[in-house]
């Protein structure tokens, strides 16, 4: 059974930086695209990145480039989001999905989910 479980969300001030973990268990991080997506209140969910399965390259939504990467580490079977300099746009539920193929900034190429850490940046 696969699971993907996020963590190292919480409540921060504007321009600090974060770190948030996805644990997979059930699959290999590095036989899947693994993505990081977000959605704020009574928006859609937003790609944020994600490292392709095995080349490693990454894709970073033009609205935290600079600002957020993305990585994986093999061994430990986990994907990575550093976020720095956040500001109150990047308050959202931030989820991790796992892909073999598609549109990679499309969440519908995504078949699994993890439930997702909560984001919240206070100015």
């Amino acid at each position: 059974q696969v699971q993907l479980v996020e963590s190292g969300g919480g409540l921060v001030q504007a321009g600090a930086s974060l770190s948030l973990s996805c644990v997979a268990s059930g699959l290999t991080v590095g036989d899947y695209t693994m993505a990081w997506f977000r959605q704020a209140p009574g928006k859609e969910r937003e790609f944020v990145a994600c490292i392709v399965k095995t080349s490693g390259r990454t894709l970073i939504a033009s609205s935290v480039k600079g600002r957020f990467t993305i990585s994986r580490d093999n061994a430990e079977n986990t994907v990575y989001l550093r976020m720095s300099e956040l500001n109150d746009d990047d308050t959202a539920v931030y989820s991790c999905g796992a892909s073999l193929s598609g549109s990679y900034t499309f969440a519908s190429s995504y078949i699994h989910w993890g439930r997702g850490t909560q984001v919240t940046v206070s100015s």
